[in-house]
């Protein structure tokens, strides 16, 4: 049903027949913030969330239709190009390409074997659970929907940065799973950069709490997995640093609702915002990772 005085770029959907879902007794309440064309986040995540806490509502961040999309990509292009210069504005062009005709299909292909393998894992019913659809996370519309189910925290897989507004209103605050070691390896590429500079200790995710920075905020666990550089591509590799932690990710917002958790003393490291992926960095990783199998 639609949320009366919803804004333009926002609309509230919850089941007919049931009054929305809230947090139990028992379960500290969550609500979830993801993109509609992932499905590893709305389907998979959605449902672990569900089973270790109560997801008591969901924001779904759509992409602005047709002309609105394309410029917004078009800026994001002209940024990135003034950012890197033309030849290195290129190797990230040529980087997507072959990321596309050697890895996009088999990577989706991975992605529906792995959500389905999720929803089986994790059988709970997400259909009460109260969804609002935004092209933005940080409007009003949005804050009224997360100030109305008051979560005791809520867990972030978004790539825009939320304003202080949004991420400040849970009890507990925000979280990301960040695919990659922060601070060293901060940004949405943190594994592939960490594999690039053959740093392998550092391909892990983070679980950190979400502060006015890009990725700044204070570390609660840090952890990785036996992947296979050789056989799995980046975009398999950031997904699987999360997925096969999520016992261990449970545990700590857990211990974060009930303050048992605390955050993490971290070394003193450099700290580096990490941008796209180039085609010569991808190339460095393959011939490295090629010779350290032979």
């Amino acid at each position: 049903m639609p949320l009366s005085g919803a804004s333009l770029n926002a609309s509230f959907r919850n089941s007919a027949d049931s009054p929305g879902v809230r947090s139990s007794g028992s379960k500290p309440g969550v609500v979830l913030i993801c993109h509609q064309n992932d499905p590893i986040d709305c389907a998979g995540i959605a449902a672990w969330l569900h089973s270790e806490f109560t997801l008591c509502g969901i924001v779904v961040l759509q992409e602005r239709p047709g002309f609105l999309f394309m410029n917004k990509r078009m800026r994001k292009l002209r940024v990135e190009y003034r950012r890197l210069g033309f030849f290195r504005f290129l190797d990230v062009l040529l980087f997507r390409l072959v990321y596309q005709f050697r890895h996009a299909r088999r990577d989706k292909e991975w992605v529906k074997h792995k959500v389905d393998d999720l929803r089986k894992r994790y059988p709970v019913d997400l259909g009460p659970v109260p969804r609002l659809f935004a092209f933005d996370p940080n409007t009003e519309a949005v804050r009224a929907f997360i100030m109305d189910l008051q979560p005791a925290f809520m867990l972030a897989r978004c790539k825009t940065i939320l304003k202080p507004e949004i991420f400040a209103i849970p009890e507990h605050g925000t979280y990301a799973l960040h695919p990659g070691i922060c601070p060293v390896y901060r940004n949405r590429h943190g594994c592939f950069w960490a594999l690039v500079n053959r740093d392998l200790s550092q391909v892990g995710m983070t679980l950190l709490k979400v502060d006015a920075g890009i990725d700044t905020g204070a570390v609660y666990l840090q952890c990785s997995y036996p992947y296979d550089e050789t056989n799995e591509s980046h975009i398999v590799i950031q997904h699987r640093v999360v997925l096969e932690n999520l016992a261990a990710i449970g545990k700590v917002l857990q211990g974060i609702s009930n303050h048992s958790a605390y955050p993490t003393k971290l070394r003193p490291s450099r700290s580096c915002n990490w941008g796209q992926p180039w085609f010569s960095a991808y190339l460095h990783w393959q011939r490295c990772a090629r010779g350290s199998m032979a």
